[in-house]
Order: structure tokens, then sequence, then C-alpha cells
């Protein structure tokens, strides 16, 4: 970020006492946000913003979309929501927002938090050895070293993500007979730490299997906590039981009126009789219906055309959503398909320099700049509507060029990016130039 107009932090916070009158000594995005650190963001609640581009319309030639109209305006923000969208004032007291495109905020809907590298040295991946079976193994070796300070690495994975226009992630967290539920507490305390600048929702996560570590008493114990899933892995490949795994699973979600969200590697026939019976449990028990994720999902990508549609069907009926990463190489998966049955499709950057992977970048920009390549969505219309993979659903117009975001009570996280429109943003992997979370410049 730009230091260049830098202000006394005593001068800042004088100034932003005076609201929306008294926003003369920030003269940019660029300087409120370099400030964020050394402040309490939960001091802002009143904001203007001035010269804020936002779309309000398609441009056609011969039926075709071929560009994004846009204009500019001024926000204004009170308590954590938009308050107002007028005319811009480019002469006005306000923050300017340098004709910057202010889209949706993003969220990070598959992460592990807990059990990450960055912020610490560098460690690139090692060469597997068993399959997950023998991934778990080195886990078992290596959690202890990692939990000593995963409160601070997580601390500096949010800060990443916000770094990359994410407000918000889904984080699945070990609970597993070697971590216990200290990789829980830990996370827990980082997400208090950030909880001013940063949403969540956590997944209990059984990483090392449910029976095949007996991680039953834990996941129990962690079900009455702050967490929001209850998560499972593989349970042919690892626990040797779809059936009992999944009901155990289905059950302690019911019991502690949480959602679901299951990592399913398996690609075979395993895999897809683990997302049919996840399918049947939901319909027996309507209450999951829409708290309820298949994350990976790879045996969607090895289907044949009909039976991919027939389950993308069922999943859409069931209102079972998929949670993929976007893997590329060999192995495809139809998300095409998916939004065509209306499934809700997220993503996430999955594990962010961990013993899994040595890739990943924080930013879901990317994995749906990822997502386009692969399934050929370069006009100006598929590349605007693509947008929703990193915004979990939200657009600036619909589908027929209509502005729909933002809208006066929105909540206010906003995020501003280099482009000319959402389309160029996606295609170029704009950078981002500031975050706002709940009406606070956290980035």
């Amino acid at each position: 970020m730009d230091n260049s107009n830098h202000i006394s932090r005593k001068d800042f916070i004088k100034n932003s006492a005076l609201a929306m009158a008294g926003l003369s000594l920030m003269p940019s995005i660029a300087t409120a946000s370099t400030l964020v650190d050394s402040i309490n963001t939960s001091s802002f609640k009143k904001m203007k913003f001035k010269n804020v581009k936002l779309e309000t319309g398609f441009e056609y030639e011969e039926g075709e979309v071929i560009a994004t109209k846009t204009g500019l305006f001024c926000i204004e923000i009170e308590n954590g929501k938009i308050s107002k969208i007028s005319v811009n004032e480019p002469n006005s007291n306000a923050i300017d927002a340098k004709s910057y495109l202010m889209l949706p905020a993003f969220k990070d809907m598959h992460i592990h938090l807990d059990k990450t590298f960055y912020g610490d040295k560098w460690q690139a991946v090692r060469k597997r050895k068993g399959g997950v079976k023998g991934m778990i193994a080195l886990e078992q070796q290596i959690l202890p070293e990692i939990l000593k300070n995963s409160t601070e690495k997580a601390e500096k994975l949010i800060e990443l993500l916000q770094s990359k226009g994410t407000y918000f992630a889904r984080s699945h967290v070990n609970i597993d007979p070697t971590a216990k539920l200290d990789a829980l507490k830990n996370l827990q305390k980082a997400i208090d730490n950030k909880k001013n600048s940063f949403g969540t929702e956590l997944v209990a996560f059984p990483q090392h299997g449910v029976y095949y570590t007996d991680s039953v008493p834990y996941l129990q114990e962690a079900a009455k906590m702050d967490i929001d899933f209850i998560g499972g892995v593989d349970p042919f490949s690892i626990d040797g039981a779809i059936e009992k795994t999944m009901d155990f699973t289905v059950q302690l979600a019911l019991d502690n009126k949480k959602g679901i969200d299951i990592h399913l590697h398996e690609s075979g026939e395993s895999g897809l009789k683990t997302i049919e019976y996840l399918i049947d449990k939901v319909n027996e028990n309507p209450v999951l219906k829409e708290k309820t994720y298949v994350s990976h999902a790879f045996v969607l990508g090895k289907l044949e055309k009909p039976k991919q549609e027939e389950i993308a069907e069922k999943l859409a009926n069931a209102k079972v959503g998929i949670v993929s990463t976007i893997p590329f190489g060999g192995l495809i998966m139809p998300i095409p398909t998916l939004y065509k049955y209306n499934v809700e499709v997220m993503t996430g950057n999955d594990s962010i320099v961990d013993h899994w992977n040595t890739f990943g970048s924080g930013s879901v920009l990317q994995k749906t700049n990822l997502m386009a390549q692969l399934y050929g969505y370069s006009t100006e219309f598929l590349l605007s509507r693509a947008l929703k993979l990193a915004t979990v659903n939200v657009l600036p117009l619909d589908d027929n060029g209509k502005q729909q975001w933002p809208k006066v009570n929105d909540q206010a996280n906003l995020v501003f990016v280099d482009a000319s429109c959402s389309a160029e943003a996606v295609s170029r992997i704009s950078d981002v130039k500031s975050l706002v979370y709940n009406g606070n410049i956290v980035y």
C-alpha cells in the first residue's frame, strides 16, 4: 500500500471521530488502510467514499454482451451497512476511491487455517508415502510441533486472505487423538483476535478418520463447542464403512444443530455411493438442506455425462452444495453441469503452504480465473458471471444487466480492485487495493 499520504495516528483518530464530515485527513483508500493495524478498527461508525466505480449495466451488439457499463458514485456507510448510494461528488470531503471498482468482498469456503507453515520458515512438500493414510501418519508426527505457534500462523494466514480481498472463510480444523481439541482452541484464539476484521465458520474435521484413529469422543466434545459444521473424510478408504461413518456424522450434526461438510477424494464406486448415501440422509432429514456440503467430490469428474446430470439434479433437489478447489490436470470437475441444475458451488484455497500443498496464493479470485479458463468462460458475459464463485453468488449485475448490488442496507463487505469491470477482474486477477469488513477498512 502507498504510504505517501501518511498522517499521524493522533490526527487520524481525531479525524475519524468527525465521521463523514471530517474525513479530509484521509485523502485516499491507501492512506486509511495502512493505518488499520495501529487503531481499533471497530471505531469506524460512518464513512463516505467518492469516485467509487460501480457496474450499471451491459452494452450489447447484435444481442451479445460486449462490454460492461460503469459509473462513479458516492457510497456512504454507517453501522456496518451501506446507508446511501448517490451521485458522485468529486470535490467532496470524502475518502477517494480513485475510480477503483467496488465489488462484493470475497469468501474462501474451504481452507485449513489451523495447520499451516505460512508465517513460519519455508518448507516445501516432501515425497508422499502411503497415500492419505501415510499423510495421517506424518501428521501424527508433526502436529505437536505445528500447534506450538498455530495461533500466530493462523493470524498471518488471515492477513494474507485479507490482502487478496477475502473477508470470510470456512476453515476446517483437525479434531483427532493427536491434536485433540488443541487445534480448535488455538484457532479460536486467532479468530477472536481478528473478530473485528474477519469472519469465519468452523468445521470439526476428523482428518485422521472417525474410527480409524477413534476420533469419536473428540468430535462429540467439539460438536458442543463454537463450531458450525461436522466434517469427515473418505469414509470408505479411511474408516472402511460408508454407512456407519456417515450415520455417525449425520446424527452428530442433527443432535448439535450443525451443518455437514465432508472431504471426499474417493473417485471410484465408493465416492459415488458416499454422495448418494449422503443425499438420501439429507432428504430423510430436511433440516440439513442448505446446510450440507461435499468438498472436492472428485468422483463427479469421473462420471459419464448422463450420470453427472443425474447426480447434479439430485444434489440440487436435496440442496446439497459442492465446494471445489478447482483441480486441474487430468481431472476436470463438471462445474458447468452443476450450475445448470442450480447446485450451489463454492471454492477455497484448501491448503496454503503446508505439508499437503506447497502452492496456494490465498486468492479465490485466482481460483475463479482458473475456473473460467478451464471451462472457456472467456466472453464479457461469462467472465462477469464467473465472479460469483469468489463472492458466493453475489453479483453486481443480474443476467439481464440490471444492477442488483450494492443496495442500501446491504452489509458493507466490499473490495476495491484495479479493474474496469468484474469481467476484467476475473480475467486479469486484478490487484486488490482495499478491503472493507462490516464497515471497517481492514486492508
